[in-house]
């Protein structure tokens, strides 16, 4: 019934603003009946691969630009090592979490949004993405300067990346149009602040934190399971830039970051990060007013513990062979760290490692760069690129000629299921309460000055009068100061924006 009022509301809108609506269909013209939500095994089970409309979207995303990265193009790679200082496996069964093991690394910095040539001082979300050589493979963390995302549903990513790339007419990244998107994704509230905020546009590379931003299982040998957060800290501290001096340093330097990466390391002065996790046990998921699995939420008052250093001492001989061959991709996992059923990642899981097959072909895994330290003994065989080398009659399996046996440790743990199969969005939604505390809790005086500054400079420019003041209120719903001192900055109507965010769901 909700939905269906809903649907009304939108078409009604979308008349009074003179804009015809039409009906949504997949490629193959059917109706589609909900873009909103994946289809999923109960409220927290994974994704399900019948979920045609899901996983075709994020299909054709993957596939709408070559050579070129779709997403994180601009990048900078560097090598390194990560030494596991704790003893966890209480926790996890991982080798690379083994006290005293010391593992090689490859990381990928990069802007998100922008195109491969962009100056790297553009306000954008930084990716930080670690390739670990481990022991028993290949385990790749994926994530990103900032702790959240902007939504939750995998099946939105394709509509949001559009909404931030340059317009298909203009060629010019446009607030009108971006706007217009996150006006309908009040979840966004709290990423859009911290991009906002001078966490956007960082001074470097070294000064910086990295999150795995997503929930992921940790399975110890006995086969039990929690639920941990993935946060790189920098030793070096973390250091931002205000817009001024963002601009400077744009017209001083084009690649600033990469160059203060690649002196420091010719120099010896080798970057180093800790690894810390938050732990959640299974039990403790529903102790919170927010889903722990929400990828738009922090796990706040939570103790972290540190697990190991990571210190990067190598530059790349060759940018393209390996930094811009490099392919991660958070299917790339090892025993003993599994996917969580978070919606965002159980899509990230397929798309990534079905862009980086389009980008790079079916045997980008073969490249030195993306090649496990391990042997890979599977019968994935031919493709473009092949350079295997094939002795066995045998490309089957199971068989008594050539057996190649399974390993019953290595399977996945059980997760038990409630529910039905379905297209709703999570119960507990939370969409302004951290952004509030974002701004209270981790912005000084002049930090939010800045983002107030930052965020009014974009938002200014929003033609739509409704789509300004549903923002506002978003940001109002989060903190009043900070929506009043928004308002009055873009000039909307406060009146019009206190009734808006009465309106508003914030639980």
């Amino acid at each position: 019934m909700m939905r269906t009022k809903l649907t009304t509301l939108v078409a009604s809108m979308a008349i009074a603003f003179g804009v015809q609506a039409q009906t949504l269909t997949r490629d193959n013209g059917a109706v589609v009946g909900d873009n909103q939500n994946s289809y999923t095994a109960g409220e927290n089970g994974g994704v399900l691969l019948q979920d045609v409309q899901t996983i075709q979207k994020l299909q054709r995303f993957a596939r709408e630009r070559i050579p070129e990265r779709v997403v994180h193009a601009r990048g900078t790679g560097v090598h390194g090592e990560f030494v596991a200082s704790a003893d966890i496996s209480d926790l996890s069964k991982a080798a690379v979490f083994k006290k005293g093991e010391t593992t090689p690394v490859f990381v990928r910095f990069s802007t998100v949004i922008h195109s491969k040539g962009s100056p790297e001082t553009l306000r954008d979300p930084r990716g930080f993405a670690t390739k670990f050589y481990t022991s028993e493979g290949n385990w790749d963390l994926v994530g990103n300067n900032l702790p959240v995302f902007f939504i939750r549903d995998a099946i939105k990513f394709p509509d949001m990346v559009h909404s931030l790339k340059p317009s298909p007419v203009t060629n010019q990244q446009d607030p009108n149009r971006f706007f217009d998107f996150f006006s309908h994704v009040p979840e966004a509230t709290h990423m859009l602040s911290w991009v906002y905020s001078d966490y956007g546009t960082p001074a470097n590379l070294r000064e910086t934190d990295g999150w795995g931003v997503h929930a992921y299982k940790l399975v110890d040998d006995n086969g039990d399971v929690v639920y941990a957060k993935f946060h790189w800290k920098s030793q070096q501290g973390v250091r931002n830039f205000t817009a001024e001096e963002a601009s400077a340093m744009q017209a001083k330097d084009f690649s600033h970051a990469t160059h203060d990466m690649y002196d420091n390391i010719a120099k010896g002065n080798y970057p180093k990060w800790d690894l810390y996790i938050k732990v959640l046990k299974p039990s403790q998921l529903n102790d919170f007013d927010y889903n722990p699995l929400d990828a738009t939420k922090m796990w706040v008052n939570i103790p972290e513990q540190k697990v190991g250093t990571m210190t990067l001492n190598r530059t790349p001989d060759n940018f393209f062979q390996e930094t811009e061959q490099s392919a991660f991709a958070p299917a790339n996992i090892v025993p003993g760290i599994e996917p969580s059923e978070d919606r965002l990642l159980q899509g990230r899981v397929f798309s990534y490692a079905d862009t980086q097959m389009y980008r790079l072909g079916a045997n980008h895994m073969s490249l030195p760069i993306n090649r496990p330290r391990v042997a890979v003994s599977n019968w994935n065989q031919d493709g473009a690129g092949n350079i295997g080398h094939q002795t066995s009659d045998v490309n089957y399996q199971p068989s008594r000629l050539d057996p190649r046996t399974e390993v019953e440790s290595a399977q996945w743990a059980e997760t038990p299921l409630v529910g039905t199969y379905q297209q709703k969005a999570i119960s507990k939604k939370q969409p302004f309460a951290q952004a509030g505390w974002f701004y209270r809790e981790v912005l000084d005086d002049a930090g939010r000055t800045n983002l107030i500054e930052n965020l009014s400079g974009d938002l200014g420019k929003v033609k739509n009068a409704e789509t300004k003041h549903i923002m506002v209120a978003h940001f109002y719903k989060a903190d009043k100061e900070y929506g009043e001192r928004l308002a009055k900055a873009v000039n909307a109507d406060l009146k019009k924006v206190k009734a808006i965010a009465a309106k508003l769901n914030d639980a």
